[in-house]
């Protein structure tokens, strides 16, 4: 394999129907990308009922975990074993889509600091967080048609206009936050992190995804850089967490104490915002400030 300047290790389990809009989503002409720029995107398949097929045009590469977990940090850990990009980004969960510049604008950002951690902000499709818009009917089909309705293949940026911000991400850009369900580090720094910990072994991972960004900001002397009017949607798909009607919180973060000793706080880190605040993104931009000046 020739040079490869970014990664994408992307964890999928029972997906049919969200998986090939995600990787559409993260391939030209969706995701706009510099011709110069090469990329690789890795699957890894922990153990669907209906196993992922690999793609006939090579498009990306599938992985399959020998013995699957019920919680993705081996299938991640797999993927950025077999990762040859110099950036490498992870979304955990396969069913969500990126929004147009996400890969160009890490990219960009890796080249800014000899450390960098690189974070977007996660949405939910749907007019609220899906752990409450599911219980008002909000399924896959309702989904399904509010995706058709802006055709988001010809402009991925009209997603934030049927998106919410997810609770990891409720303070939008301007605040902090808890995880990043795109996250972007150097090779060297996946190495020095340890990757995901496999301890962590609850159904989706418990928060394996929000101690791995806490770790990473925490390592020493980063640079933390949010992907301003960049972000992830997640898709309805009843995954333990975000679809869940009993919030498994309790027994997540019981997890997250037993193995790191203290209770769960998001990074207290100020980070650098790149990117721009295109017109498809500005009801949400203004939401995010109105926010944080407390409004």
């Amino acid at each position: 394999m020739g040079r490869v300047d970014v990664s994408l290790v992307i964890v999928a389990y029972d997906m049919a129907r969200e998986l090939p809009r995600t990787i559409r989503s993260l391939l030209a002409p969706v995701q706009r990308l510099d011709p110069d720029l090469s990329m690789e995107i890795i699957v890894v398949d922990n153990g669907s009922p209906e196993p992922v097929r690999p793609p006939d045009d090579g498009a990306w590469r599938l992985l399959r975990v020998p013995e699957p977990h019920r919680s993705p940090a081996r299938a991640v850990n797999l993927g950025l074993a077999q990762a040859q990009g110099a950036l490498v980004g992870v979304l955990v969960d396969g069913a969500r889509m990126a929004s147009p510049g996400m890969v160009r604008s890490a990219w960009m950002a890796s080249r800014l600091h000899h450390r960098p951690v690189i974070g977007t902000i996660g949405l939910h499709l749907g007019p609220d967080l899906q752990q409450r818009t599911i219980r008002d009917g909000y399924d896959r089909a309702r989904e399904d048609a509010l995706l058709d309705s802006v055709c988001w293949w010809e402009d991925g940026y009209r997603l934030f206009a049927i998106s919410s911000f997810a609770a990891s991400s409720r303070h939008g850009w301007f605040g902090p936050l808890a995880e990043s369900n795109a996250l972007f580090l150097p090779r060297a720094l996946w190495d020095e992190l340890g990757g995901y910990d496999a301890r962590f072994e609850q159904p989706g991972g418990g928060l394996v995804n929000l101690d791995t960004w806490a770790r990473a900001c925490l390592l020493p002397d980063p640079q933390v850089i949010v992907l301003l009017g960049e972000g992830t949607f997640h898709q309805v798909h009843g995954g333990v967490s975000t679809n869940a009607l009993v919030d498994p919180w309790p027994q997540f973060h019981e997890e997250y104490q037993a193995i790191r000793g203290r209770p769960f706080v998001a990074p207290p880190v100020e980070p650098l915002l790149l990117g721009s605040a295109r017109r498809e993104t500005l009801a949400l931009v203004e939401h995010a400030a109105r926010i944080a000046r407390g409004g």
